[in-house]
C-alpha cells in the first residue's frame, strides 16, 4: 500500500462538498468581520454608552431563569446554533467523510491537537508569574476561527490547492470539538445535576426521532429549545446541549437515495443563519471593547501578551511542529507539488482566534470585567496578526500556484473537471 501523502487530494466527491461549504462560510466570515468592526468603532465613538446600554438590554422570561442580557443570549443562545452545525460538520467528516480513513485523520487531528497544545503553554510561560487568577485563561489563544480564517483566504483570492483549504477546514472542526470538551471540562462552574439529568429526556427524544429521519420543525424544535435551557440551568455552558443534539443526528442516508441524509439537511438549513446572523451577531457584541489605555495594557498586561503569543506563534508552532512529527514518525509525505510553506501559511493562519476565543474569555474572567476586555484587545489584535502575517505567505504562494496555472495547461474529462481530482470509487 502506497504511503499516504499529507494535504492529498481526497475524493472529488469531499472536495466538491468542502467548496460549497467554503463558499458560504467566506462570505459569512466577510459578515463577522463587518460585525466585529462595526461594534469597535461604535464602543470607542461618542456614542459608546448607547452600545453598552444595547448589550445589557435584559430579555427573556424570569420565571425560567432566562431573563439575559442580549449580549448573554448572543453568546448562550445564537453561538449554539454555530455549535450545532459545527457538531453535524464532525459527526459527519468522521463517519461519512474522507476522515473516515484513519491515514487521513491523522493529520488534522495531529494538527488541531498541537495548535491547542502549544498556545497554551505559551500562554501559560507568559502568565506564571502573572496576576493571580490569569492562567485561568489558558485556553482563550486555542481556538481557530473558521469563518474568520476563510474570508481571509476568499480576501487574498488564493489559487492554493484544494486540499490545503480542505485541510484549514477539517483542522478547524476537529478544533471546534475540542474546545467544546475544554468549556464543558473546565468551564463549568457550577453544576446543579437535576437540570442536567432532566436534559437527557428531551435529548433522548430529540434523537430517537432523528434516528427515524423525522424532519417536522414543531417536533423537534421545542425539543431542542428545553435541552438547550435545562443545560443553560445546569451550570453547564448551553452550546454544548448544541453540539450532543448534534451528534444525536443520522449521517446514513435514508432508504430512498435520492433524500440526503438528516445531518446533510439540517446543515444545509442551519448553516446560513449560523455563518449569516448568529455568529456576526455574537461578534458585535462581544467586539465592542472600549481601547482606552488599550496600548498600555497590550504593552504590559500579561493576559493581553499571553493570548497574542499564543495565538501569533503557538498556532504557527503548534500546527507546523505537529505537521512535521506526523511525517517524521510516519509513512506519510507531503503531496506532489506542495511546499512546506503552504504548511506554514495555513498554520500562522490557523492563529485567526476570535468567536470561540471570545467566548472562553467571557467563561474564564466574566463578563464585563477588565480583564475581559484586556482578553479581547489580546484576541483582536492576535487575530489581525496572524491574518497579516498569514496574508504575507499565502499571497507569495498564490503567485506561484497562479504562474503553475498559467505555464501548464490542465486537462479536463467530459464534464469539465481537472485530473487533479481523480473521481474515487
Amino acid at each position: 500500500m502506497a504511503a499516504p501523502g499529507l494535504f492529498g487530494r481526497g475524493s472529488w466527491a469531499e472536495a466538491r462538498r468542502v467548496g460549497d461549504i467554503l463558499r458560504r462560510e467566506t462570505v459569512g466570515g466577510v459578515l463577522l468581520m463587518c460585525a466585529a468592526l462595526t461594534a469597535l468603532i461604535w464602543a470607542n465613538s461618542r456614542w459608546s454608552d448607547a452600545y453598552h446600554e444595547l448589550s445589557d438590554v435584559r430579555v427573556g422570561p424570569a420565571a425560567l431563569h432566562l431573563d439575559l442580557t442580549l449580549s448573554a443570549w448572543a453568546s448562550d443562545g445564537l453561538l449554539a446554533i454555530f455549535f450545532f452545525v459545527a457538531g453535524l460538520e464532525v459527526k459527519r467528516e468522521f463517519l461519512a467523510g474522507d476522515l473516515r480513513d484513519r491515514r487521513r485523520a491523522v493529520l488534522p487531528v495531529a494538527a488541531a491537537v498541537g495548535g491547542m497544545i502549544v498556545p497554551a503553554l505559551l500562554y501559560t510561560a507568559v502568565n506564571l508569574a502573572g496576576p493571580a487568577g490569569a492562567l485561568r485563561g489558558w485556553a482563550i489563544p486555542t481556538a481557530t476561527d473558521i469563518a474568520f480564517a476563510l474570508a481571509v483566504l476568499g480576501l487574498i483570492s488564493t489559487h492554493l490547492p484544494t486540499a490545503l483549504r480542505t485541510f484549514l477546514l477539517t483542522l478547524a472542526v476537529v478544533d471546534d470539538l475540542l474546545a467544546i470538551v475544554v468549556i464543558a471540562v473546565f468551564y463549568t462552574a457550577t453544576l446543579h445535576p437535576v437540570p442536567l439529568l432532566l436534559a437527557v429526556l428531551p435529548l433522548a427524544a430529540f434523537g430517537v426521532l432523528a434516528q427515524r429521519h423525522v424532519r417536522s420543525w414543531w417536533l423537534l424544535l421545542p425539543l431542542a429549545g428545553t435541552t438547550w435551557a435545562l443545560v443553560h440551568a445546569s451550570g453547564v455552558h448551553a452550546t454544548v446541549a448544541a453540539v450532543l443534539l448534534a451528534f444525536t443526528v443520522p449521517v446514513a442516508r435514508p432508504d430512498d437515495e435520492a433524500e440526503p441524509c438528516l445531518a446533510e439537511h439540517f446543515e444545509h438549513r442551519w448553516r446560513p443563519l449560523s455563518a449569516g446572523f448568529a455568529v456576526p451577531v455574537f461578534a458585535f457584541f462581544a467586539a465592542g471593547v472600549t481601547v482606552t489605555g488599550g496600548l498600555d495594557a497590550i504593552v504590559h498586561d500579561t493576559i493581553t501578551i499571553g493570548i497574542v503569543v499564543g495565538l501569533v506563534a503557538g498556532k504557527t508552532i503548534g500546527i507546523t511542529g505537529a505537521t512535521w512529527l506526523v511525517q517524521r514518525f510516519t509513512r506519510a509525505q507531503l503531496a506532489a507539488g506542495l511546499s512546506w510553506w503552504d504548511v506554514l501559511g495555513l498554520a500562522v493562519l490557523g492563529g485567526v482566534g476570535f468567536t470561540v476565543s471570545l467566548l472562553i474569555g467571557e467563561l474564564a474572567f466574566g463578563v464585563g470585567t477588565v480583564r475581559e476586555q484586556h482578553v479581547k484587545l489580546g484576541v483582536l489584535v492576535g487575530s489581525l496578526l496572524a491574518a497579516g502575517l498569514a496574508t504575507i505567505v499565502l499571497r507569495a504562494r498564490n503567485r506561484h500556484y497562479r504562474r503553475l496555472c498559467a505555464e501548464e495547461e490542465i486537462d479536463t474529462d467530459a464534464d469539465g473537471v481537472p485530473d487533479v481530482y481523480q473521481r474515487q470509487e
